[in-house]
């Protein structure tokens, strides 16, 4: 194989220009291995990035995409752990859309030998995400009430499943009954179907929590955080409601749910002796040390292979996208690629 296809957009702010290439690959750097990429997993990091809403978004021509799975077809002279024939997943500073990939070996983990390379492309970003969201800004403890929203979503869905699996009780909150009855199915029983009135909501039910993860924003997060018990954590890690509805983004709707969006008094925080912590994953990247201990932790917990809910064909990143977008997904969305030719 002497090429290899990728999406790249030149620039963002417009997803309807990310297109699809051919390329002849490079020479693999010593340090790197090279990867057949078999499955690519889409997060909203990537519609946040083509938009030109993503802090982190490169600027010029980029590749997006943060995870991946696949097959090792090369070695470089430099690096161990890993032999051609290997299946691994990964992730990636963006550089995702392709069906090859140089990943330092650090950046990589075993697939588990009976997953597919769906579900491997499925698990690393949203499940680091999780996971650093719960147990290290978090500080999750047995028996403690968890309030997830967007629970059927990939980084839900692996937060629902780390919170029982680590002997907390989580509640997760969805937009429609379809998906509430999705994951009754799937073992939750404590499910919320978001009300317009989210904060009446709450407190019809006297609902209480000691740490909400919410990648919504707007007048659901303010309801979470007050919802929170003395002593409760609001992890943030996105802000679904600036998705945008277009393939551009209507800024003028963004520049006023910004002006409106959460603000928090920090002497009210320490009078009611509540926190609320912020991330964003993606600046692990630089930190490999940090980055190999949440991996090695990860493979530690006994969880069963992520949902893969809908599968696209490589050559359809925009309908896949599109589905993302429209926030009726279920589960993981991911692309698959077929052999390039030789």
């Amino acid at each position: 194989m002497s090429t290899f296809r990728f999406w790249q957009t030149p620039r963002a702010g417009n997803m309807a220009r990310l297109a699809l290439h051919t390329s002849k690959l490079p020479a693999l750097p010593d340090n790197h291995l090279r990867i057949k990429v078999h499955a690519v997993g889409l997060n909203f990091a990537d519609i946040f990035a083509l938009t030109g809403l993503y802090s982190a978004t490169p600027q010029g021509a980029f590749t997006p995409g943060l995870e991946f799975a696949g097959e090792v077809q090369e070695v470089g002279q430099q690096t161990q752990g890993f032999a051609v024939g290997d299946r691994v997943m990964g992730v990636t500073r963006f550089g995702g859309y392709t069906t090859v990939i140089d990943s330092e070996a650090d950046y990589l983990i075993p697939l588990p030998a009976d997953w597919d390379y769906a579900q491997g492309a499925a698990w690393t970003a949203q499940t680091l995400t999780a996971w650093y969201a719960l147990i290290h800004l978090g500080a999750l403890q047995a028996d403690q009430q968890v309030l997830i929203h967007s629970a059927a979503g990939g980084v839900g869905l692996q937060a629902m499943k780390l919170v029982q699996a680590l002997g907390a009780r989580p509640t997760g909150t969805v937009g429609s009954e379809e998906k509430a009855a999705w994951l009754r199915q799937q073992g939750f029983q404590d499910v919320l179907v978001r009300e317009t009135d989210f904060a009446r909501q709450l407190q019809r039910d006297e609902r209480r929590f000691d740490l909400v993860l919410d990648a919504i924003g707007g007048k659901v997060q303010t309801a979470s955080f007050d919802a929170l018990n003395p002593m409760g954590r609001l992890v943030v890690f996105g802000a679904a409601e600036f998705t945008p509805s277009h393939n551009r983004p209507n800024y003028l709707k963004a520049a006023w749910r910004y002006l409106r969006r959460p603000r928090y008094d920090v002497m009210e925080m320490i009078s009611s002796n509540r926190s609320v912590l912020a991330f964003n994953l993606i600046w692990l990247w630089e930190q490999k040390g940090k980055m190999q201990v949440l991996l090695e932790e990860l493979q530690t917990i006994p969880l069963p292979p992520p949902h893969v809910g809908h599968r696209f064909a490589f050559d359809d990143a925009h309908a896949a996208l599109t589905l993302l977008r429209s926030g009726q997904s279920v589960g993981k969305v991911v692309l698959e690629a077929t052999p390039d030719p030789a």
